[in-house]
């Protein structure tokens, strides 16, 4: 049985990457500061993952509180659930999405909140929505084709009780799915909050990276296209031949999800890593906390790879962005963002572009996803929602 509401708002945020993690963490600030409401953390997927760091210690070193840990797939498994079959993955979001509905019922909820479109928010916005608790989304109604993500967060949106996308043009997509226009509010993305004072100085990147230079190095993070792992090995060796041939002094490697197919690609920097000399022009993180890669995208030459940092981060700092493949597809750029097909010609062609033989290009820093604000006005909305039938109870607007 639900407590009853006390004054002081519970709202649930519940992360299972990195990522989403920190492109969030404007708005666990606010809700954080907030007088009416109180922030609960709930830590699941990649987050749980020794593979990946572990990344829910992390949070907590960073002065985090975590309300809850619930495990997502095989936590035995030597690569955890990147190691799974997408099956695997499915059988993992049912098994979450029951232990995510008792630890809102624990912790007494009254709002949760998720982010984008991974299987982690579906499951969370599932659990929530069938117990009768209602679901923020945040980032609703953008498109990226990812392997599973455009569908999943549309379903989260429909699932969802008040909406927070990011651009007028997601909010659009939202009301044409047939959302209440009363449910949908436009704040742009916590992510580019405050982004440039929040960015780490050179000098502390200067001090865990020794021996880059700004505007030397290239930044690779690769996610999975799809799900066969070998088949995700070999666009790894190929996306790292083709940047190390440019030219560039140093490529810093960080590691990606745990979107089925990642093995493939966490197999072949391991290869990599167990045999680099001292010396060697590449370096490679399991994880890294966001406000020391903000200050590598920043100072980076180009970000290549298939990151939604890419996307939505780095336009802020005017860093280009050789954006490879279909993941991102669909999804609104702003002019610093270049597209390339998973073809070594193609790939080398746009970083020797950037890189201009050695006196690399920058953009003009103009982000489409807004500016500082959108934490600020996530926190004064869920403050104000009216936690009633009407808003748990939704009706197709059209």
């Amino acid at each position: 049985m639900r407590r009853k509401r006390t004054e002081t708002r519970r709202v649930c945020f519940v992360t299972g990457t990195r990522a989403e993690f920190g492109l969030m963490r404007s708005t666990l600030d606010a809700i954080r500061r907030h007088a009416r409401l109180r922030l609960q953390l709930v830590c699941t997927g990649m987050h749980l993952d020794p593979a990946h760091g572990r990344t829910v210690e992390t949070i907590r070193a960073d002065g985090w509180p975590v309300d809850a840990e619930v495990p997502w797939g095989n936590e035995h498994s030597p690569l955890g659930s990147a190691n799974g079959s997408p099956t695997h993955n499915a059988r993992s979001t049912g098994t979450a999405m029951a232990a995510l509905a008792a630890t809102f019922d624990a912790l007494g909820s009254d709002v949760v909140v998720v982010v984008g479109d991974r299987v982690e928010a579906f499951a969370a916005a599932a659990a929530a929505h069938v117990a009768h608790v209602p679901v923020a989304h945040v980032h609703g109604g953008d498109r990226a084709l990812g392997q599973v993500d455009d569908s999943l967060r549309h379903a989260i949106s429909k699932l969802a009780h008040v909406h927070f996308p990011a651009t007028q043009q997601s909010a659009l997509r939202l009301k044409r799915l047939g959302e209440d226009p009363g449910r949908v509010r436009r704040v742009g993305s916590p992510g580019v909050d405050s982004i440039k004072s929040v960015a780490a100085p050179w000098g502390a990147i200067e001090k865990e990276y020794a021996g880059l230079r700004p505007g030397r190095y290239a930044l690779l993070v690769l996610h999975p296209t799809g799900p066969r792992a070998p088949e995700e090995a070999r666009r790894a060796r190929m996306v790292l031949s083709a940047v190390r041939v440019v030219g560039f002094d140093h490529v810093v490697v960080v590691y990606p999800n745990n979107d089925p197919g990642a093995a493939g690609i966490i197999g072949h920097w391991d290869e990599i890593s167990d045999g680099a000399r001292a010396g060697d022009s590449i370096t490679f993180r399991r994880d890294v906390p966001r406000r020391l890669f903000l200050g590598l995208l920043r100072e980076a030459a180009v970000l290549v790879g298939n990151s939604s940092s890419g996307i939505i981060e780095a336009a802020s700092f005017g860093t280009p962005v050789v954006d490879i493949g279909p993941r991102q597809a669909g999804r609104e750029r702003s002019a610093n963002v270049t597209n390339v097909p998973f073809r070594p010609a193609a790939i080398r062609e746009a970083l020797q572009s950037v890189w201009n033989s050695g006196r690399p290009r920058r953009c003009r820093a103009a982000n489409v996803y807004g500016g500082d604000g959108a934490g600020r006005r996530i926190a004064d909305a869920l403050a104000r929602l009216s936690l009633n039938d009407r808003l748990r109870r939704k009706l197709i607007a059209y």
